[in-house]
């Protein structure tokens, strides 16, 4: 399935995308797309509805797939191929970081460049959803906590992430700075996360053209990692790393600004379009 969040900013409605390219109203039988809807029971649930007899939704706008989202945790350096290009050693372990759940907006919103940014920057990513609550998970149980996958723009100022005292975090934090959707597509529609080709262009050049293939610490590896640390609950989001091509690895390196338009997608997952545009 492919759920889905539309309508203005707070006001969104849960929905289901049909075999037609349909958006189809899932509010007479579910709240929101987060939560109890997005655990095994709750998709079991919406996969018993038959989308014909839902009401079809003009769609305006598109929100953010999943809502309620705890935790945003971020795995840094995560594709072998990025890690060479911007000459750091591939990590003995996941490195994680935090996005804050502020950061969170619609895969096609404005996005805003900060105030005093010089250096903000282009990351499509695999985001990976929780739908029932993880802790002390194996590896070879954790896809059982998987409720599905969405496209993911880990947007990242990068002179405030690695140029400034302190942790990454505040170069990755920033309002409208996560992207995600257009929709959280499940689990048993993608075979193997691990052979996805993701894309990313900025005014129609194409920057990044990779795969999940090059991920080095696949989904169920991270998943039950970060389990071992902190309980997993359901809306939470892992966004697991990004192929080569990010602004900061040209050379020279090449950063975004006000009116520049970024669109990216991974198979099976969707598409994003934003455009940058200068805080206020």
């Amino acid at each position: 399935m492919k759920l889905m969040r539309v309508g203005p900013l707070g006001q969104e409605k849960p929905a289901i995308l049909d075999k037609d390219g349909k958006v189809r109203d899932l509010s007479g039988h579910v709240a929101d797309i987060g939560g109890a809807a997005i655990s095994p029971e709750g998709l079991a649930k919406i996969a018993a509805i038959d989308p014909a007899s839902l009401p079809e939704i003009a769609v305006d706008r598109i929100g953010a797939c999943v809502a309620g989202t705890g935790k945003f945790i971020c795995i840094g350096l995560n594709y072998s191929d990025h890690a060479a290009e911007t000459g750091a050693a591939v990590p003995p372990e996941p490195v994680i970081f935090m996005k804050a759940t502020s950061a969170i907006c619609g895969p096609n919103d404005d996005v805003l460049i900060p105030r005093g940014s010089e250096k903000t920057d282009w990351e499509v990513e695999l985001g990976v959803v929780i739908g029932k609550t993880a802790k002390y998970v194996s590896e070879a149980d954790a896809m059982d906590y998987v409720a599905g996958y969405c496209v993911s723009h880990d947007v990242s100022e990068r002179a405030f992430q690695t140029e400034r005292a302190g942790q990454w975090t505040k170069g990755k934090s920033c309002d409208t700075f996560g992207p995600i959707g257009p929709w959280l597509v499940t689990k048993d529609e993608i075979a193997n996360p691990h052979d996805l080709k993701m894309w990313l262009s900025v005014n129609g050049k194409m920057m990044q053209d990779g795969s999940s293939k090059t991920m080095v610490y696949g989904v169920a590896h991270v998943v039950s990692y970060l389990s071992q640390f902190m309980s997993l609950h359901p809306g939470d989001i892992i966004s697991t790393g990004t192929p080569p091509g990010v602004g900061l690895g040209m050379k020279p390196p090449q950063f975004l600004k006000a009116g520049d338009v970024v669109e990216l997608g991974i198979e099976g997952l969707g598409t994003q379009k934003q455009t940058f545009k200068a805080d206020a």
